[in-house]
């Protein structure tokens, strides 16, 4: 009989997953071994150091979201004592502006979210499901094609401390670290970390909220201009939320619900793709292109326009009605007139299904002393930030003490003959839209697993199109300097999904955007 499957960023993340459903664990352990597993496995884009979104649908119940994303620190410095630094990811085609440093750094969720998720759905002892991870850092592991194509993107960011640069840059001839990140072939070791791990399993997650970790990461921010303190750590915890629900045909979606932003801006483009009759648009056509890039771009402008109305309470405003009827009247005859993430997906016999979406940003490039746990930069990413798309950010526009917004949508999707689906993206911006392209391709366009997360994708925003692979004739003259990156790239998102059948049969497949892996076990 089989035990489950799994989808997720790395072949050694997976494979720490299908342990744990081969000796007895459920949906959920295998999601937090593999979320443990990929801190070492993909490093950049994962981290104890961050936070993420478990949706779970434990057999026979409903689907709730376990929120441990990242919180805005109770006090904001002045700008001036802030370290605070810009720096660039170089996708090769096009470059992103993030920043980094301790003032960059938001209070992390991801120790609290593990043992919360652990406590509430777990059946294995939870020292067992770090034991992947743990056996990974210590022994090391190779680096890949795309983790070695990560390092050189955000190379900037990993250069910025001494630890960093041991880590992440292969050594010089002297033994100091080089100019050079790890390349594909190299073995990354954190061995660091391995003990980390023991330490929190074995002493619970007050070492990282009031003990030793929480005072060497509190004690450098009031040394190095950051915005943490002790208070931040102790008050954190994880939320509990309904998922935001919606029918599209006859699939029911259950993906991540307000502060978050993801979920919210993919039932927007699904409700103003209702009625388009896009399934009778050839796939890949240009009709069918500039209808996609038509509701990406309307969803980006309905978000500011209603950001510019009600500041941060725009989400519980985006579905209404009326507002989505006077937004879906633009989606034809009008030309235009104007981050790091992973996720994993696992289900398993007994009828449970978890999708988890974690991130550390690009990293602050900063580890806490002694721990080897790289801090997350989410204050310094644009996309997160209320002010971000007028006229710019403003920094410390954050409010104090608050639940930061995502991009991140774990999402089940649920058709009425029993069939489901369990998908979510890394990918920053680009998030809402590999997940409306996949869930279009699924359910649009009847494809196949494999066929719906391949698919050449484009993402439009703020009136500029991206396209992977090809860009039909025509559609060039209606956006301004459209950008094609000639292969399927990191930048479209990583969508890694598994689906059960109505008869009870498995499938999986991880984006090779991603290099990810899938196991039915």
């Amino acid at each position: 009989m089989k035990q489950g499957a799994v989808a997720a960023g790395h072949p050694e993340t997976a494979r720490a997953a299908a342990m744990v459903l081969e000796n007895g664990g459920n949906a959920f352990d295998a999601a937090l071994a593999a979320f443990l597993a990929s801190c070492v496995t993909e490093p950049v884009l994962s981290s104890l150091g961050g936070g993420g979104f478990l949706l779970a649908r434990p057999a026979g119940r409903p689907a709730k979201v376990l929120d441990f994303f990242v919180q805005t620190p109770r006090r904001k410095l002045r700008e001036s004592a802030c370290d605070f630094r810009p720096v660039t990811a170089d996708f090769g085609t096009t470059t992103q502006q993030f920043h980094a440093g301790f003032a960059a750094m938001a209070v992390p969720g991801a120790v609290r979210g593990v043992f919360d998720a652990h406590a509430a759905l777990g059946r294995m002892p939870l020292k067992e499901l770090a034991e992947p991870a743990r056996m990974l850092a210590r022994d090391g592991v190779t680096v890949n094609t795309q983790q070695a194509y990560v390092f050189s993107v955000v190379k900037a960011i990993l250069a910025l401390s001494a630890d960093s640069r041991s880590l992440f840059f292969r050594p010089g001839e002297d033994g100091t670290p080089s100019a050079t990140p790890l390349a594909a072939g190299d073995t990354f070791r954190h061995p660091v970390l391995a003990d980390v791990l023991d330490a929190l399993t074995h002493e619970g997650p007050d070492l990282f909220y009031r003990g030793e970790i929480a005072r060497a990461l509190t004690d450098a921010h009031a040394e190095h201009g950051g915005h943490l303190t002790m208070d931040d750590l102790r008050t954190y915890r994880t939320h509990v939320r309904d998922t935001l629900s919606l029918k599209h045909d006859d699939i029911t979606i259950h993906t991540n619900p307000p502060p978050s932003s993801g979920g919210t801006l993919i039932a927007f483009g699904l409700e103003l793709l209702r009625g388009q009759s896009l399934h009778k648009l050839a796939w890949g056509s240009r009709a069918q292109r500039r209808m996609l890039a038509r509701v990406m771009d309307l969803t980006g402008a309905a978000r500011a326009t209603l950001e510019a109305r009600h500041g941060d309470d725009w989400r519980d405003h985006m579905l209404d009605p009326a507002l989505l009827e006077t937004w879906r009247s633009q989606i034809e005859g009008r030309a235009s007139a104007y981050r790091g993430t992973t996720h994993i997906s696992v289900v398993d016999a007994a009828g449970n299904a978890a999708a988890l979406t974690v991130s550390n940003g690009e990293g602050s490039g900063w580890m806490i002393p002694g721990t080897g746990i790289i801090m997350n930069n989410m204050l310094g990413e644009e996309d997160l930030l209320p002010a971000a798309g007028h006229g710019g950010p403003d920094w410390l526009s954050w409010p104090t003490d608050s639940r930061m917004t995502s991009m991140m949508a774990p999402t089940l999707a649920l058709h009425r003959d029993g069939g489901e689906w369990v998908l979510g993206s890394g990918g920053s911006r680009r998030i809402r839209t590999a997940l409306l392209q996949v869930l279009v391709n699924l359910f649009s366009y009847g494809m196949a697993l494999d066929d719906a997360i391949t698919a050449p994708r484009l993402h439009c925003e703020n009136g500029r199109l991206t396209l992977e692979c090809d860009l039909p004739d025509g559609l060039a003259d209606e956006w301004r300097d459209p950008v094609l990156w000639p292969e399927r790239n990191m930048y479209f998102g990583g969508v890694h999904a598994v689906q059960r059948t109505r008869s009870g049969g498995l499938d999986a497949f991880a984006d090779p955007r991603r290099d990810g892996a899938a196991l039915i076990v």
